[in-house]
């Protein structure tokens, strides 16, 4: 069954902007879609690394571009910040990537704001505002899309789901090859940008209620802040950075890698899959994801996916736990 969005782009002129860098995972999964289906493509983007250069590239692109260039305006990453043009595009068919909701990430998320402030107030009619216009919101789970269905007022008619997918030219299944020091260790593996809703300090906790044990050995690469208490003991390495290219090197060489999301008290946490699990999936790799109805609209528990309740250090730890024992122990050496 087609897509709707291929249905709306099939042979037709689209142009397509994002406000993120354009190799980034979300853009490149909907560029290759748009090459594969319209009949002419033209990209606005910028290459700055300051976002606010970056916002005034993108923003002078637009207001000399000839809107009968093109039938379909595709706004991808962040549409909301190109929110002022939508009159502009009156009369082109709009598709808006909501990837993220700013009221919902500023506000819920992040908690930067408080919903009572009118600066929220703005986040949350500038939501509103680029659904309404749209004539198909594209998101990233099912789970999502009813809330900004209930939480905005949309038409779930103009709603449909685009899963992530992992960068297959980088993360592929590959042979494990660890170094001497890890050979007989059950190596578990986490990454991640440290967003409040992953829930790191659930992993850590983990970690810590996991000293001592000789024959696991925990990799957690990112960069963890100060406010975190990072527990220092022999079983466990920290990682600030490492390229898309290393990482998966790591990945490959991990037994059980962790997925999340991990907080329970995040609502987002609850309706979005880890970009980390569309990585880990594409690898084959084991994985624990947190118990959320996002995760599940994807993933089944079976011997690759396990599911811990959010919110629970001890959950993760038993299950880590379990894992090793069932799965691994009994091939070390092997």
């Amino acid at each position: 069954m087609e897509s709707v969005l291929s249905e709306i782009v099939k042979g037709k002129r689209v142009l397509f902007i994002t406000t993120k860098n354009v190799d980034y995972i979300r853009n490149s999964q909907e560029i290759n879609i748009l090459e594969k289906e319209a009949a002419q493509l033209k990209k606005v983007f910028s290459g700055k690394k300051n976002y606010a250069g970056r916002l005034m590239e993108i923003w002078g692109k637009l207001l000399i571009c000839n809107r009968s260039d093109f039938d379909v305006v595709f706004a991808g990453f962040a549409p909301q910040l190109v929110f002022p043009f939508f009159k502009k595009f009156k009369g082109k068919k709009i598709i808006i990537d909501f990837f993220i909701s700013v009221y919902d990430t500023l506000v819920n998320d992040r908690k930067i704001v408080t919903a009572r402030n009118p600066v929220a107030k703005f986040f949350h009619w500038m939501d509103s505002y680029v659904i309404k216009k749209a004539d198909l919101v594209v998101t990233d789970t099912k789970s999502d899309a009813a809330y900004f269905i209930q939480e905005f007022h949309g038409d779930q008619t103009k709603f449909e789901t685009l899963y992530l997918k992992a960068d297959r030219s980088i993360y592929y299944p590959r042979e494990q090859r660890k170094e001497e020091k890890l050979k007989d260790k059950f190596v578990v593996l986490y990454f991640g940008s440290v967003l409040p809703l992953q829930g790191v300090d659930i992993v850590l906790k983990a970690v810590s209620l996991l000293k001592g044990k000789d024959n696991i050995y925990l990799q957690i690469i990112g960069p963890i802040p100060e406010k975190y208490h990072k527990p220092i003991q022999e079983n466990v390495e920290y990682i600030d950075w490492l390229s898309q290219e290393k990482l998966a090197e790591y990945i490959a060489n991990a037994d059980l890698c962790l997925a999340g999301h991990f907080n329970r008290d995040i609502d987002k946490a609850q309706r979005t899959i880890p970009g980390k699990a569309y990585i880990y999936q594409s690898m084959q790799k084991v994985m624990i994801c947190g118990d959320n109805r996002a995760n599940r609209e994807l993933f089944k528990e079976d011997s690759s996916v396990c599911f811990v309740p959010m919110g629970s250090a001890e959950k993760l730890r038993d299950a880590i736990d379990f894992i090793c024992e069932q799965r691994y122990l009994g091939q070390i050496g092997a």
